[in-house]
């Protein structure tokens, strides 16, 4: 299986075990059954997937890919980024060429803010077993300016010292953390735990184009409680909350009880401005857009 977003790509091939990462300006996690690649800046993830299948197909003998999920928010300067990732509907193109089942989708607002996501959303194979599987990602921006500090060289000597000042190292507990602080500003972090969920952040400080990524796998039969942490953590004026999650996992109902979430409350209170719900053949998935009201 394959998946994108932020750029995200996760790709899943019939395999199973515990996720291995490294960290860096992008984040890679791998099992036996799933690669997940998350990147930003001006990167070109997308042009990895022809070697990425090879390598596969060398090492393992797996061809066939059982789903793909590739997903961003919409840019705010297209224009500074690299073919194929100026246009969604160039990337679907791309996408298209090695997956001639792809569906292609924009959720939200193409004049303000929009999410996209392509995947394959075909029907698994009646003697393939399903495992539990479940997505909670919080994408951020307009955040305080106090929080994105600590995430600078000019407060935080470390990357240990800005994870454990922000809160970050208390968002999901007993994961193990690997953290990195760019120089002269920025900030990562990749978390895994022992039964092999993870968790992923990814930080622009600027306050010209603040922006904070969170995502994580954790099952949960409710996220409400994790995305008030996020919340209060970053403190952001605007976000988008995705969620998928398959019959089998503890999580099956949190797209549905997304989609009736009209406002989350922690240390402000966000409105919800749009939202939309999806049914495919395996997930469910609701995307849903939030403003900090009084904005």
């Amino acid at each position: 299986m394959v998946f994108v977003a932020e750029l995200t790509i996760s790709i899943m091939i019939s395999l199973f075990g515990i996720q291995q990462y490294f960290v860096s300006e992008s984040s890679m996690f791998l099992s036996k059954r799933r690669l997940i690649l998350k990147t930003c800046g001006t990167t070109t993830p997308l042009q990895c997937l022809e070697p990425l299948l090879e390598l596969v197909k060398e090492h393992t003998g797996f061809e066939e890919v059982e789903n793909v999920f590739y997903s961003r928010k919409n840019y705010k300067k297209p224009e500074l980024q690299i073919s194929p990732h100026q246009a969604f509907e160039e990337e679907v193109t791309l996408l298209d060429t090695f997956f001639p089942a792809g569906e292609a989708y924009s959720l939200g607002s193409v004049d303000s803010d929009c999410w996209y996501l392509y995947t394959l959303n075909k029907e698994k194979s009646v003697d393939e077993p399903s495992e539990p599987d479940q997505t909670l990602e919080i994408l951020m921006t307009h955040l305080d300016t106090e929080v994105m500090s600590l995430f600078t060289r000019d407060v935080c000597s470390s990357a240990d010292e800005a994870t454990q000042k922000s809160g970050i190292d208390k968002l999901i507990p007993n994961m193990i953390i690997d953290d990195f602080l760019f120089e002269p500003c920025g900030y990562s972090m990749n978390g895994v735990s022992k039964n092999g969920n993870y968790m992923t952040i990814h930080i622009t400080p600027e306050p010209e184009f603040s922006y904070v990524s969170f995502e994580s796998n954790i099952p949960e039969a409710s996220y409400e409680e994790i995305i008030r942490r996020v919340l209060n953590t970053f403190k952001p004026e605007k976000f988008v909350v995705t969620i998928f999650a398959n019959k089998e996992s503890i999580a099956a109902s949190c797209p549905r009880d997304m989609e009736q979430t009209d406002y989350l409350k922690g240390s402000g209170d966000w409105l919800r401005t749009d939202v939309q719900y999806c049914r495919f053949k395996n997930y469910d998935l609701t995307c849903a857009f939030y403003s900090r009201f009084p904005s």
